[in-house]
């Protein structure tokens, strides 16, 4: 009967030994990840650019912000004349043949240029007596004049020098110049973007009737194609400066760089149209007969396994 041999435990002590400075180490390694961490950032990430506010499109372009603000007000500006969800203009809307996307889903987010872009943020800020006769003007006279008063006066911003609202040729304009005077001023104080934004809510983070306003514009145009963001390069969503953004969106970008949807006024619906029947062809593969059998037919999987496939 033998016994079972204990086995000696090895004495640590009897092992080589050299020192080790842990906190030496966490700080090397501290330093070469932020440095690595700093350089690469500075390399690849994208630049932090300034938001575009209002108060900073009126102080760079005033003249672009009043005409702007002109149109709001007559009812002429993009957003005025979108359709839905913001708005019930006749005969606007993207269709995919006879059916008409947009106006399937309704006015969802209604906006009335005029009152929410001009006179609704007028008469909730403080207003000089003169402001306060203007919109009272405005408000007693009928549709029919309203067009007169704001189409006079955004012909007569088209042929003055620069569109400088100060070299406009004497005529009648109504109150519009004092209206859009006022706005203009609101909005480089900073108070415009504060008055567009607030819905009532504790957090205010809808941005959508800033942003159609400035959409409306062409100073945000402007600095998108200097950005090359203007969507005339593929990538869904551009980086600013030389960044592509996206690459795995170039599929959904490609159609608008092709006729006949990079001319057509129907390009997003019938865009998304494809993707959508492209996307639930993808789904199908495993179910379309001949395509499903296309890996079985080019023994690719054997390439991939080959490892597997040799050893068989």
């Amino acid at each position: 009967m033998s016994r079972a041999v204990r086995r000696s435990v090895p004495d640590p002590a009897a092992f080589p030994t050299r020192p080790y400075d842990l906190i030496k180490e966490f700080t090397v390694a501290l330093v070469a990840v932020a440095v690595l961490t700093a350089g690469l950032a500075a390399l690849f990430s994208s630049p932090d650019e300034k938001p575009v506010t209002l108060a900073a499109w009126s102080a760079a372009a005033p003249n672009d912000f009043t005409a702007t603000a002109v149109a709001e007000l007559g009812g002429t500006s993009t957003s005025a004349q979108y359709g839905p969800p913001y708005n019930h203009a006749p005969g606007a809307g993207q269709k995919i043949g006879p059916v008409s996307l947009q106006r399937a889903a309704g006015v969802r987010i209604p906006v009335d240029t005029a009152e929410d872009f001009v006179l609704r943020p007028l008469r909730q800020a403080p207003e000089p007596a003169e402001v306060s006769a203007a919109l009272t003007a405005w408000a007693t006279a009928p549709a029919d004049q309203q067009q007169a008063w704001t189409s006079a006066y955004s012909d007569a911003l088209g042929k003055a020098p620069d569109g400088d609202p100060a070299k406009v040729a004497p005529g009648d304009y109504g109150p519009v110049p004092v209206l859009t005077g006022r706005l203009l001023a609101l909005s480089q104080a900073g108070a415009l973007d504060g008055q567009l934004q607030a819905q009532g809510r504790f957090y205010e983070t809808d941005y959508t009737l800033p942003m159609l306003f400035l959409t409306d514009g062409t100073y945000l145009a402007d600095l998108a194609d200097a950005q090359h963001l203007s969507g005339d390069q593929w990538g869904m969503m551009n980086e600013t400066g030389n960044y592509p953004g996206q690459p795995w969106l170039w599929l959904y970008t490609f159609w608008y760089q092709i006729d006949p949807f990079k001319t057509s006024t129907n390009a997003d619906a019938e865009i998304w149209a494809i993707m959508a029947v492209l996307s639930l062809a993808l789904v199908l593969v495993p179910f379309i007969p001949g395509v499903r059998s296309i890996p079985r037919w080019t023994r690719v999987y054997r390439l991939i396994w080959r490892d597997y496939y040799r050893a068989r």
